[in-house]
């Protein structure tokens, strides 16, 4: 007969900062899982205070909010076994800042008692591997196991231990400890020493990024082979920040037998409560075995519309004011905003000066008419000739200067950027009531091509953390997926794109940004994105080797973008430049942005004011090979 263990997995929305709305959540679920017959339930890491919620940890009147929701659920665990996450403290020790010592803990309570691990000092699990990478500041606020042994002058092997209940033995660890190739030791490897461990219980807190899951998949599949044991993987839904990123959580939870098996207990972003049966027996297969898939487009537009309807639901905003500009960025901010909000929430502000061509005030308004939203056209003219008036011939009262102050022609270009969003689209989300967008993508804030005050404001950055090639990507699936019909016109995907703010970029003729969205979507990337982040000096060595497009996976020949090295080397130095200089100030200043792929710009992209920086091997191979175009020109 085969000896089951009846689990219940909790995929549920975490509030940050409500503890005791998700205690009662918890409670409900609880409840939910005895009906079932469940013998053990299974939550997130820190479901009870949530994840991401700045420096509230340094709040003892919250840390209390904490333990008292925590003692509900032990209280709530008659005839059941409930494993949970949430910050443990010691109030007589203090952590490495002087402030009461925490946690975070996964606690296991069965029948109104805690059930701490064998031999273990403290009556939860704690949490060993600190992630202190991308936006994790775990170390900034809890002490690890690493660091209670070291105290304890002890073993780090002796903290690992099982934790026994009424109906299992399992081995719990918290989210990081599964990650642990990179570390000097493996939790799990530790926990493997106790051959009584039946089920190994990973609680987490892990955002929604591009194609994590499916790395997630293969990681704890993995682990569960080698360990010859099933494991349970839980992670929340919902949305947290820090400030200046916004992450979703896409629960993604799931089931994983011995032979690599797995089962998908929900769908991503939705709260659901799973009941399975597990064969606890060692080396036993409950579970088909799926194959790996990398997400799609439909993946991000999903992770996307999520986090701007709990964002939306969080702060308030019923109401948003999208200046339409005819181009693709500011539509496909539009038709998301139009899907969250429903398209009479959604006001499109067209603002046209002289520059903007009848081909894109056309699309702006046909846009309005398939989203159904309400337009309003407000011309900039007037009013950009008004502050030109003003400010040109200005002298000061008092002192003196060399010459008048004048507005050139590429000032007035701000001008009209800030115009329309800091006088306009602020003054019609007043009207509005509500709130307006920033339509800036990923490309453009990383090299500042966007106004500081002006296309860079709003109360949200819904696609900036999107190359640009990667917005028209998006506009396809949402004109395929999500609506009747296509909505985003066809000429947005034809024509060039362009600010319009000058006769050189008259869209009619061709003209447009000065980027090269196809090459620099991924020059910018590898500064970016990439683990280990390129610099100047590794993009001309390969650009000198002949293997910059393989490297860049860039879709053309670099030939065709760029005649000569010296060409190509004066446009690598002023993205370079723009990068590291005044694209750092404006993305200080810039709205939250909505993460969806591996380092989003914000608290995930950390970045202080300093010069651009050229490493010396740079500068003596750029020098060698302009040395060598002189000299092969001259003779």
């Amino acid at each position: 007969m085969r000896n089951d263990l009846k689990v219940a997995v909790a995929q549920m929305e975490v509030l940050p900062g409500q503890p005791t709305q998700n205690a009662a959540n918890m409670c409900r679920l609880i409840d939910q899982a005895r009906l079932q017959n469940a013998q053990i339930i299974v939550f997130p890491e820190m479901a009870i205070p949530g994840y991401l919620i700045g420096d509230w940890w340094e709040q003892p009147a919250f840390l209390r909010a904490c333990e008292q929701a925590g003692e509900t659920i032990r209280e709530h665990t008659q005839n059941i076994c409930a494993v949970f996450g949430n910050v443990a403290i010691d109030w007589n020790r203090r952590n490495e800042d002087g402030r009461p010592r925490k946690y975070n803990a996964l606690f296991i309570a069965e029948n109104g008692s805690l059930r701490p691990p064998e031999k273990s000092p403290l009556p939860f699990v704690i949490k060993s591997l600190m992630p202190n990478y991308r936006q994790f500041d775990d170390s900034r606020h809890f002490y690890d196991l690493r660091k209670m042994a070291a105290e304890a002058d002890a073993p780090i092997s002796d903290f690992y231990q099982p934790v026994k209940t009424r109906h299992a033995t399992l081995g719990c660890i918290l989210c990081e400890d599964a990650w642990c190739q990179d570390y000097t030791h493996s939790p799990l490897r530790e926990l493997a020493r106790h051959p009584e461990i039946q089920l190994f219980i990973n609680a987490s807190a892990s955002p929604f990024t591009i194609n994590k899951n499916h790395k997630r998949n293969r990681v704890f599949s993995s682990h569960a082979q080698q360990l010859k044991r099933p494991m349970v993987y839980v992670n929340h839904t919902g949305v947290q920040n820090n400030g200046k990123t916004i992450y979703t959580f896409d629960g993604a939870s799931c089931l994983y037998d011995a032979e690599g098996g797995r089962i998908d207990i929900a769908k991503p972003f939705a709260e659901n409560l799973h009941i399975q049966d597990i064969p606890l027996e060692p080396a036993s297969s409950f579970a088909p075995k799926h194959p790996l898939r990398e997400d799609s487009h439909l993946n991000i537009a999903n992770a996307i519309l999520y986090g701007l309807q709990k964002m939306t639901a969080t702060t308030g905003i019923r109401k948003v004011v999208v200046g339409a500009s005819g181009g693709i960025d500011s539509s496909v901010v539009a038709a998301l905003f139009s899907l969250v909000l429903s398209p009479q929430n959604v006001l499109l502000a067209n603002m046209p000066s002289r520059y903007n061509s009848n081909t894109t005030k056309n699309i702006a308004r046909t846009l309005s008419h398939n989203l159904g939203t309400p337009c309003v056209t407000v011309p900039i003219e007037d009013s950009v000739a008004l502050t030109s008036a003003q400010i040109d011939g200005l002298q000061p009262n008092i002192g003196s200067i060399e010459a008048p102050l004048a507005l050139s022609d590429f000032m007035l270009e701000n001008v009209q950027a800030r115009d329309r969003s800091s006088r306009i689209l602020a003054a019609l989300a007043s009207a509005w009531q509500g709130a307006f967008t920033c339509n800036a993508n990923k490309t453009e804030m990383t090299v500042g091509y966007t106004t500081l005050y002006g296309d860079l404001g709003g109360w949200i950055a819904p696609i900036a953390d999107l190359w640009k090639g990667e917005v028209y990507e998006l506009a396809r699936t949402l004109n395929q997926h999500f609506f009747p019909r296509p909505v985003l016109p066809e000429e947005l995907f034809t024509l060039k794109p362009s600010a319009e703010l000058s006769a050189h970029q008259d869209v009619d003729q061709g003209l447009g940004d000065p980027i090269h969205y196809p090459y620099h979507d991924r020059l910018f990337a590898s500064w970016v994105e990439w683990w280990n982040r390129t610099t100047p000096e590794e993009i001309l060595m390969w650009y000198e080797n002949g293997e910059l497009e393989t490297r860049l996976q860039v879709p053309c020949t670099i030939s065709s973008i760029f005649p000569t090295t010296a060409a190509f080397i004066e446009d690598l130095e002023y993205w370079w430049k723009l990068y590291q200089g005044i694209g750092v100030a404006k993305r200080i200043q810039a709205p939250p942005v909505l993460a969806v792929t591996r380092r989003a710009f914000g608290f995930d992209h950390r970045e202080a004011q300093m010069p651009p920086f050229f490493s010396p091997e740079y500068l003596a191979r750029k020098n060698k090979l302009l040395k060598q175009i002189s000299s092969a020109t001259q003779s």
